[in-house]
């Protein structure tokens, strides 16, 4: 296995700390800094924890539902191979770096409850990273402390039980050392409420059908995986957790009550988490464009404003040609469609146009029209007042753990082990958030009576609506083993709207959503039409050249011939 050696590992650091803070730059001369030092110095080992966090947490997700059913983009076969980078997460350097500080921390002298708040988020940090490469890969090497070149550096894989258990001990360190919760300038780093949550996310992954294909619902591990939501619910109620009145809120207000752990944007310091130039139609954008575009199945799947399916609802009736009156009022705060509102720039009563003689070959879609437009575009964590000229300045937080995911982790989990009652109640929370009818009895649109598969079936149909464009999708059917039943030959489609007959599309008129016709239309006719994911994409390969590097490395069943079983039973 390839590792960085470079003993002048501090290097890393200097380059993050020229712009972290002049005062940092005031200490001594950095290029001749001993490495010894920095745990010695509060601001130097500081900024050496800044570092790990920039390489651990990243921003918003962008063009992740292009992989399942939730975005524009196929997946098509040949895109993931052992020889390529597609789906691959090998991070043994940040994992280095941090072993370093775990390592070395002891022998400064930095206060006590510093190194062991240091030490705390480091633990959080590692097992993060090894988290990812698990959900990737299965079992990996288990790295401790940082490898010499006298180590034996042709390490083999460990088990994927034995990482799981890695990971879970990691946490449980973190937890036991980290803050209650950090707020003010702190807010952004690891505090126990967050540590609590993930340690819930892990176990539902640890317990799920991806990893248990013989035993996948009625395994030990979800006892385990409710237990440590239910606690972490539990706890991050008594700090003030919850969720935001508002869906639209979670975004635009930065440290809100259900932000449980985010990566902090702050214009001009840290901007464009959210590209979103990239998500914006180009009309209102610069350098890119068509990211986080949905398609008609994620549109379809919002419910009506009474909770039921569109063409279900007994209150309110549904056609496509108006498809979108009456609708679950998070569609709103999501979906961009033909001749909605979208005030970009601050534009006051501007609507986007996405048929092809208004919204014209960049915004529009239909023949003759740029290449991957579905008809719709996406308004989350969209900050709308940024003109053109500063649309790469967005500084939306990116939310990599809300209150939500804990309910949602809870109510997955509480189903599986025989309480669909508290399940239903966290659906029906979330639901009475979204401003959904509660309906005669209370239901908010919800089916009574569900059995445990349907009950399982809701709860991820509810999650693909109130985390679309979250990066969720995608990882939890795969996490559910779904790849092959739900998006394997799956085509893509949108909505292509079209000016009725007897209107001018060049007169001053301010034409509304119901002033066009509309035809639901595939979106790839050429080339990959369909969407490829096997049962082999359940554990992605180890790249070939890690292979090649250190031969005591065994790839995963279905890859290259590889004899590793990723699985725990």
């Amino acid at each position: 296995m390839k590792k960085n050696l470079n003993p002048l590992y501090i290097i890393v650091i200097l380059f993050i700390m020229t712009c972290c803070s002049e005062d940092v730059l005031d200490v001594k001369n950095l290029s001749v800094y001993n490495p010894d030092d920095v745990w010695n110095d509060p601001t130097l080992s500081n900024a050496y924890l800044v570092d790990l966090y920039a390489s651990t947490f990243t921003g918003w997700p962008l063009n992740d539902g292009n992989n399942a059913d939730e975005s524009v983009g196929i997946l098509g076969q040949g895109f993931v191979q052992t020889t390529n980078g597609s789906f691959k997460h090998w991070p043994y350097t940040n994992i280095r770096k941090i072993n370093v500080l775990l390592d070395e921390i002891d022998g400064g002298n930095l206060p006590d409850n510093t190194k062991s708040n240091l030490k705390a988020q480091a633990h959080f940090m590692r097992a993060f990273h090894y988290f990812k490469t698990v959900v990737f890969h299965g079992g990996v090497p288990i790295i401790k402390s940082p490898q010499l070149l006298t180590d034996d550096l042709l390490v083999p894989r460990n088990s994927t039980l034995e990482c799981f258990e890695f990971i879970l001990e990691d946490l449980e360190y973190a937890i036991a050392g980290l803050p209650d919760r950090f707020t003010g300038g702190d807010f952004g780093r690891v505090d126990k409420g967050a540590a609590m949550a993930f340690k819930g996310r892990v176990l539902l992954y640890m317990a799920s059908p991806q990893f248990n294909p013989s035993n996948p619902y009625n395994n030990n591990y979800w006892e385990a995986a409710y237990n440590a939501n239910q606690l972490a619910k539990t706890f991050l109620e008594s700090q003030g957790y919850g969720l935001m009145d508002n869906y639209s809120d979670i975004w635009m207000e930065s440290a809100n009550k259900e932000v449980v752990l985010a990566t902090v944007y702050r214009n001009p310091v840290k901007v464009n988490g959210r590209q979103e130039h990239c998500v914006r139609p180009i009309s209102q954008s610069r350098n890119c464009t068509g990211g986080d575009q949905p398609i008609w199945k994620l549109v379809e799947t919002f419910p009506m404003k009474d909770g039921f399916k569109p063409g279900e609802s007994f209150n309110y009736e549904y056609d496509i040609q108006r498809f979108w009156e009456n609708r679950d009022p998070r569609f709103y705060e999501v979906v961009v469609y033909n001749g909605s509102l979208y005030e970009l720039g601050g534009n006051q009563g501007r609507r986007q146009y996405t048929d092809i003689q208004l919204g014209g070959i960049d915004d529009g879609f239909g023949p003759g029209s740029n290449f991957g437009r579905s008809g719709f575009y996406t308004k989350k964590g969209i900050q709308i007042n940024l003109p053109i000229e500063q649309a790469e300045l967005n500084d939306v937080d990116w939310v990599e753990i809300r209150f939500a995911e804990v309910l949602f982790n809870l109510a997955e989990s509480a189903n599986e082990i025989g309480n669909p009652n508290e399940a239903i109640e966290i659906l029906k929370q979330i639901r009475e958030r979204a401003g959904i009818d509660p309906g005669p009895d209370s239901n908010f649109g919800l089916k009574s009576g569900m059995n445990r598969d349907e009950l399982r079936d809701a709860i991820y149909d509810e999650k693909f609506i109130e985390f679309a464009f979250e990066g969720k999708r995608f990882w939890d059917l795969r996490r559910a083993r779904r790849l092959h039943t739900y998006l394997d030959g799956m085509r893509k489609f949108g909505l292509q709207a079209k000016l009725k007959d007897g209107l001018n599309p060049i007169s001053d008129q301010v034409f509304l959503p119901e002033d066009f016709n509309y035809e639901i239309t595939e979106l790839f006719s050429t080339g990959q039409t369909e969407m490829f994911t096997p049962e082999t994409y359940y554990f992605f390969p180890i790249h070939r050249d890690e292979i090649e590097r250190n031969p005591n490395l065994e790839q995963n069943i279905g890859w290259d011939s590889g004899s590793f079983d990723p699985t725990i039973n």
